[in-house]
């Protein structure tokens, strides 16, 4: 794969995840009864950042939560590998609570869509809706962010790539051609 551009460094990421944070607040009226439920892999950490900066900025913790969507997805007859039987348990109570899911890159909404079945599976949540920190395009489910951190247009050959420093101790959203 051949580099085409960095399109977020730390300092970007950071103002995205703040600005998120509060639109967050402003649009659910503060944080009453609102949780954040990270999609495994980096959309937990993420989610964990964003609720650091709503303590920041409202002096109020709210909860975040972790799903793994392996089960979930759709595609699991195209992998190779057996997915290994994950608790469903999002560490966190969610009946009757506004779920945010918190995801790195919206890409063909395949993923958000698998992480609202096992939110439903899990609790019946009074509602949900989908922070992401970059949003791709190309989407092939009627499901779109309701917060998004920078939406970056890109062919279906281009590989969006975020680096966060829980995981991949790197902070960046790089853009590759394959």
């Amino acid at each position: 794969m051949k580099l085409k551009a960095e399109l977020l460094d730390e300092n970007a990421i950071r103002r995205s995840l703040v600005r998120i944070s509060h639109e967050i607040i402003e649009k659910n009226k503060g944080v009453e009864d609102v949780v954040l439920v990270g999609i495994k892999r980096r959309g937990y950490p993420l989610a964990q950042r964003i609720s650091d900066q709503i303590k920041k900025i409202e002096g109020v913790t709210v909860p975040v939560g972790m799903v793994d969507i392996t089960l979930y997805r759709d595609d699991l007859i195209e992998n190779s590998e057996m997915p290994s039987v994950a608790s469903n348990d999002i560490g966190i109570k969610i009946k009757g609570k506004t779920v945010i899911i918190v995801d790195d890159v919206l890409f063909t909404c395949r993923t958000a869509r698998a992480a609202i079945d096992a939110i439903m599976d899990y609790e019946r949540p009074s509602s949900i809706q989908l922070a992401v920190l970059i949003d791709r395009g190309h989407k092939e489910l009627p499901i779109r962010a309701d917060y998004v951190g920078k939406n970056i247009p890109t062919s279906k050959s281009e590989i969006v790539a975020v680096r966060i420093n829980e995981i991949d101790d790197e902070e960046s959203v790089k853009i590759f051609e394959k």
